[in-house]
């Protein structure tokens, strides 16, 4: 069974209730007939009937709740909470209905807010900076998390390095180029999401292009540093840093150019040093090791929203509404 299969086992174990607000894109309505056929979340859809209906044309969504910002009785309830949270910034009653009328990225986060859902998946066609601004409006970070974050889980086939060919790649979707007690802390929370949804311990390698003082350059201090502070501040979790791609995961390779490092060869957990690396080196996994790419999973917020690539398929939203429906049964 491969790794998107058991993490929609455990999801149909205990179903949540995931909201999907992007009802103009027929990716959605793919991805919810399929939800619902496999059982595998609730699914509440945010729209008007009229454009559901023809949205879904020729889908079996039957299972889905629809609820309609204009019509719904808990609107008016939303547009008060909505006010409460934001009256230091200046929001009105009116500009919170014109909000939640018209844009259901909020309309859905409100929903989670407020226990109607809980959680939600964006971004099939929005930014990442569109699905992110109204969960850091409204939800906040999770008490004692220093940042939010994202990630990608990725499967790779046929791959005998990482947890079977499975690794998270952090931050490959939101922090663009953190300082060293940010990447610290993406380390962390990292090792986290992997022990929740791979259910394995994580190894994790701070990524460089340089392995243990091989080349000298500011950027190489920056992961020397930030391996300090993520080993001082967890000195239970099995990381080591600074580590060249091929001496993370290649034993041969860890032992020759790391020996004597718990962590080279073996890491699963890859924490690279700027958004330019993570994102570039998640694309090539997934487009020439023909890898699933699950995300970005954000980590940090504190209700489970979660983000999409613009370039997903249906089926790769239904794998990310398994994996936010079992960060969902974590808070529990």
């Amino acid at each position: 069974m491969g790794f998107i299969d058991v993490i929609k086992e455990r999801a149909k174990g205990n179903k949540k209730t995931i909201v999907l607000p992007e009802t103009e894109d027929r990716r959605t309505y793919e991805a919810t007939a399929q939800i619902l056929k496999e059982g595998i979340a609730n699914v509440v859809l945010v729209g008007s009937e009229e454009a559901v209906k023809k949205g879904s044309e020729g889908l079996d969504i039957s299972g889905a709740v629809v609820v309609d910002p204009a019509t719904s009785d808990k609107t008016q309830g939303y547009i008060d909470k909505l006010v409460e949270l934001r009256s230091k910034k200046g929001m009105t009653p009116e500009q919170a209905k014109e909000i939640l009328l018209n844009q259901y990225l909020y309309y859905g986060v409100m929903m989670v807010k407020m226990g109607d859902a809980d959680g939600m998946v964006s971004g099939a066609c929005h930014s990442t900076a569109d699905t992110l601004r109204p969960c850091l409006q409204i939800l906040k970070t999770k008490p004692g998390t220093k940042l939010v974050s994202a990630f990608f889980l990725i499967a790779v086939p046929d791959c005998e390095y990482g947890a079977n060919g499975t690794f998270v790649f952090g931050d490959s979707g939101l922090v663009q180029d953190p300082n060293p007690e940010e990447l610290a802390a993406i380390a962390a929370s990292s090792a986290d999401s992997f022990r929740l949804l791979v259910q394995e311990e994580p190894v994790v390698a701070m990524l460089s292009h340089s392995t243990k003082g091989s080349a000298k350059h500011a950027l190489v201090d920056k992961v020397v540093e930030a391996t300090k502070i993520a080993k001082e501040q967890n000195p239970e979790l099995k990381l080591d840093g600074e580590l060249q791609l091929d001496a993370a995961i290649v034993p041969s390779v860890g032992s020759s150019k790391a020996p004597g490092s718990d962590v080279a060869g073996k890491a699963n957990v890859l924490i690279f040093p700027n958004l330019d690396a993570g994102n570039i080196g998640y694309k090539l996994a997934q487009r020439l090791a023909k890898a699933e790419a699950y995300g970005p999973v954000t980590q940090g917020i504190a209700k489970p929203v979660n983000d999409l690539s613009r370039g997903c398929s249906s089926e790769d939203i239904v794998g990310v509404v398994a994996i936010t429906a079992v960060q969902c049964q974590a808070e529990d």
